[in-house]
């Protein structure tokens, strides 16, 4: 078995693709409109379908606004330079509604970022997570 995809309702997917696209540098790899059903699906991500977990951004054309609830978590991140890509999406326009930094109890280095349907994107920065045997638990981003 293999985790394929992420579904993510989204209000307005033109803003969605620009904020996966061109704020984390993930590429639009197929969209297609269901006419019958008033929906669009588009999958992004950072490598083909077949070797990598991608997200599907689900857009159904008379909806604008999700509510996202208290049970939805966050998608994460791997990245090089988290003070880098924090700044870069700043300059872009992107929100990060938490700053890099060690995580609270541990010291993995992670920062925010929120989508334009207010959806978090964990940004983690790579080598600061520990190696499977000392793996740190991820709270929920409410007690980091």
């Amino acid at each position: 078995m293999r985790l394929l995809h992420t579904m993510l309702r989204v209000g307005n997917l033109e803003e969605s693709l620009k904020f996966y696209c061109d704020l984390l540098g993930m590429k639009l790899l197929r969209q297609k409109d269901y006419p019958g059903g008033k929906f669009t699906l588009a999958f992004v991500g950072y490598g083909e379908e077949s070797d990598h977990t991608v997200l599907e951004l689900t857009y159904n054309w008379d909806t604008d606004r999700y509510d996202l609830g208290d049970a939805y978590g966050h998608i994460a991140i791997g990245v090089d330079d988290i003070y880098a890509t924090c700044e870069n999406i700043k300059q872009l326009g992107g929100k990060v509604v938490r700053e890099p930094g060690p995580m609270k109890h541990g010291s993995t280095v992670i920062a925010f970022v929120e989508d334009p349907n207010g959806y978090k994107v964990e940004l983690i920065q790579l080598g600061t997570q520990g190696n499977a045997s000392q793996q740190e638990s991820t709270p929920q981003m409410a007690s980091r």
